[in-house]
């Protein structure tokens, strides 16, 4: 019997659907068994063999892939390390559709990151919707380049730290790491065991950054944001992720970590699938809350942004939804690249490509209904709607 909220086969109709080629009307998308069954013209022969759900002039775009969420929900993942939390914040963060993520746990001592991994590792096999893997953002970093981190959690990569990073057998495992605090030969073996390294938390030179990409390094975390400045004669850790052509970015687009202006020109700089809207989401979003507990610290949510009391931006409270938005508004970008920058290019990054941040045929059916204002309405996890789209394809299933 398929489970609650589960469309076993449906046609999604009346939406305006986001293909590879941009937004198209008339098409109808196919979901059976939980994956795309096919994409087609609404008055394809096919439809007929499928309930048929009215998206009522919506917008359809991909799943939305965020590979940094520190909380939601009211929980944060340092502080709640178990099944309960990351479903909770998996679920708030859904509602602004994100139907991917990966939850972050910012540095802390080794045995608080095995059992954050641990319980990514049973969120996976409950099958929680939405969890993809886990990031694990230090504790190897620099100090000089802490921002709200806990310098006293720092280390350096070592034979056990690599063995325990590389230990979720299941999903994506990302680590932010500072490169120059660590050793090549470790960022490499963490490489050769299926770990994706980010360089973040870094005050490398051009030089070292380099070296670590020929490393295994292929992703920075926050781009701008606690790193090395893009400088006069010292290009830094903005330049090296500037100069890389290959090298994934990610950007935090909510007018208070980096001034819109410069991500205009980081855009200019490099293909634009290597840039990645993430959030850098705090428990926050999806609640009331302003304020919350980070490390023992009170973090304070004010205009729109997370601060300690010393005014230092301890992660954001930015939903998905609202990034596409930002980035739609605050950097020029058309709508159709603003949503594949929130789902095909960080499903790219996470070499889930073939499985997600698409809307095509053979693809998981993990999608986001908005209207034209990026307002949520609904979203699809393995074919599982979650809202008035679910109650709609059950009462055609059940009319028919």
């Amino acid at each position: 019997m398929p489970r609650v909220g589960m469309m076993p086969a449906a046609a999604l109709m009346n939406g305006r659907v986001l293909l590879d080629a941009g937004f198209v009307g008339g098409r109808a998308v196919l979901v059976e068994d939980g994956r795309i069954a096919a994409v087609v013209a609404e008055d394809d022969v096919r439809c007929k063999a499928f309930p048929h759900v009215d998206l009522r002039g919506a917008l359809l775009m991909p799943g939305f892939v965020d590979i940094q969420v520190n909380g939601g929900g009211g929980v944060l993942f340092n502080a709640c390390r178990n099944v309960d939390g990351l479903r909770v914040m998996a679920a708030a963060h859904r509602k602004f559709g994100t139907t991917s993520l990966l939850p972050t746990l910012i540095s802390d001592d080794l045995p608080v990151v095995a059992e954050a991994i641990a319980a990514v590792r049973q969120a996976m096999a409950d099958h929680v919707p939405g969890i993809a893997g886990i990031h694990i953002e230090g504790p190897f970093l620099n100090e000089v380049r802490k921002g709200a981190h806990d310098a006293g959690k720092f280390r350096k990569l070592d034979a056990e730290a690599i063995d325990l990073l590389s230990s979720l057998e299941a999903g994506r495992t990302l680590v932010t790491l500072a490169p120059e605090m660590n050793g090549m030969t470790e960022i490499a073996a963490l490489a050769a065991r299926g770990v994706i390294v980010s360089a973040g938390h870094s005050n490398a030179s051009h030089a070292v950054i380099q070296d670590a990409l020929h490393h295994g390094l292929t992703g920075f975390t926050h781009l701008f944001n606690a790193m090395s400045p893009l400088g006069t004669r010292e290009p830094g850790v903005v330049g090296a992720a500037l100069h890389d052509q290959a090298s994934w970015c990610g950007i935090i687009v909510d007018g208070h970590h980096v001034s819109p202006v410069t991500l205009q020109l980081a855009l200019c700089c490099k293909p634009r699938d290597r840039f990645m809207l993430v959030t850098d989401a705090m428990p926050c979003i999806g609640t009331a809350d302003k304020s919350f507990l980070l490390q023992g610290r009170e973090i304070f949510v004010r205009d729109g942004k997370c601060i300690d009391a010393q005014g230092t931006l301890s992660g954001s409270a930015l939903d998905m939804a609202g990034a596409v938005r930002n980035a739609v508004h605050m950097l020029g970008l058309d709508l159709a690249e603003a949503a594949r920058m929130a789902s095909r290019y960080p499903a790219a990054f996470l070499g889930l490509d073939g499985e997600i941040g698409r809307i095509a045929p053979g693809l998981r059916a993990n999608l986001v209904a908005t209207d034209g204002d990026l307002n949520v309405i609904d979203t699809w996890i393995d074919g599982c709607a979650n809202g008035p789209f679910h109650d709609a394809h059950r009462m055609n299933r059940e009319a028919a």
